[in-house]
């Protein structure tokens, strides 16, 4: 079957790999749709994410759905057929809770096409994929996969705003970055009643995105637009750069919040820390999410503007492109690969 391999800094190929068997207490699903992460796009031009190097052939994808093929021993359902989500962690929070259990900050676990374990744990831009049963998240008729692909994103973002708890009801909220997990952002706002939610980027397809999924103003910082000062009760940095994170912290008012959504680089960062503290600023950080993929499922069923996020579709065998269109923010906003033929779509 084929799947997309890293091998070394800019050695990403797609090749035949040997089909898995369907696992005592897993299942085999025949992957549809894997969306590209920005962890994905380190790991294929720099064969490394943050502190984990590839030290062995890693197949990329953890936004993944697709269509039960297969059970494994005891395993009774959800049956062949069905089509699902896939939580991307081992272990996973259990279906249907929503009190939080801090799985995905123990160490020790596993994400799907992460070079943080040894051997690597695979992922799942593959054509079939063996995972535990308690990892899948059956869809609701209607959803369609090629929305639903953007579940596991949309759950960081959900994992984030309600991080923010009873701040965001009622706010005016900045979003600093509009790429796929701030327009996500956005719709997780908008969902947890922000009274108000601007936009900020550089590039225009980003803003039209944020636009489309509920944004109310929407700010093009590379034609004049200016973000007020200590303007937002809230400010979400979703760009993962320092100049955005600079930009949240002056834009948010005297005992406002920011959340960090967007990943920082590593090492001592020169940020203007003393402003936070001297302005009672809350600062909260947030990582991947817990149990939030039911809801996130449950939010793209009931929106259908979500659908807007994913600009971009390529086959398997046009990875490479789909990867340099996915690392272009002027020209894309979630590109996904089309690892098998959508049953939706016939």
């Amino acid at each position: 079957m084929k799947a997309v391999v890293v091998h070394a800094p800019g050695d990403l190929r797609v090749e035949e790999v040997p089909e898995p068997s369907a696992p005592a207490g897993g299942v085999l699903v025949r992957v549809v749709y894997g969306g590209i992460c920005g962890s994905d796009l380190h790991y294929a031009k720099d064969a490394r994410n943050g502190p984990y190097a590839v030290t062995e052939p890693l197949t990329l994808g953890h936004e993944v759905v697709g269509v039960v093929e297969r059970l494994g021993a005891g395993v009774t359902g959800p049956g062949v057929g069905t089509r699902v989500a896939i939580h991307p962690a081992t272990p996973a929070a259990a279906a249907g809770r929503t009190e939080p259990t801090g799985l995905h900050l123990r160490r020790g676990g596993a994400y799907l096409g992460s070079a943080s374990t040894q051997p690597h744990t695979q992922g799942g831009l593959t054509e079939l994929l063996a995972v535990a049963a308690g990892q899948l998240r059956p869809l609701p008729d209607g959803l369609p996969l090629r929305r639903a692909v953007l579940a596991e994103p949309l759950a960081v973002a959900l994992h984030g705003v309600g991080r923010l708890g009873d701040r965001v009801a009622g706010a005016r909220v900045l979003v600093s970055g509009s790429g796929p997990i701030g327009a996500l952002a956005v719709a997780a706002l908008q969902h947890a009643g922000a009274a108000h939610v601007t936009a900020a980027d550089l590039q225009a397809l980003p803003l039209q995105v944020a636009g489309r999924v509920g944004a109310d103003a929407l700010v093009n910082l590379s034609e004049g637009g200016r973000v007020p000062d200590e303007a937002f009760d809230v400010v979400v940095e979703a760009a993962g750069v320092l100049a955005s994170l600079r930009t949240a912290i002056r834009a948010v008012r005297p005992g406002g919040a920011i959340l960090q959504l967007g990943i920082l680089p590593a090492g001592d960062l020169p940020i203007p820390i003393a402003d936070v503290v001297s302005r009672e600023v809350a600062l909260f950080g947030t990582q991947r999410f817990d149990t939030e993929l039911d809801r996130a499922v449950e939010v793209l069923a009931a929106d259908e503007t979500l659908a807007a996020v994913v600009t971009d579709v390529f086959g398997i065998e046009d990875a490479a492109a789909a990867f340099a269109r996915a690392a272009d923010s002027a020209r894309s906003s979630k590109t996904v690969v089309r690892v098998s033929p959508d049953p939706d779509a016939s």
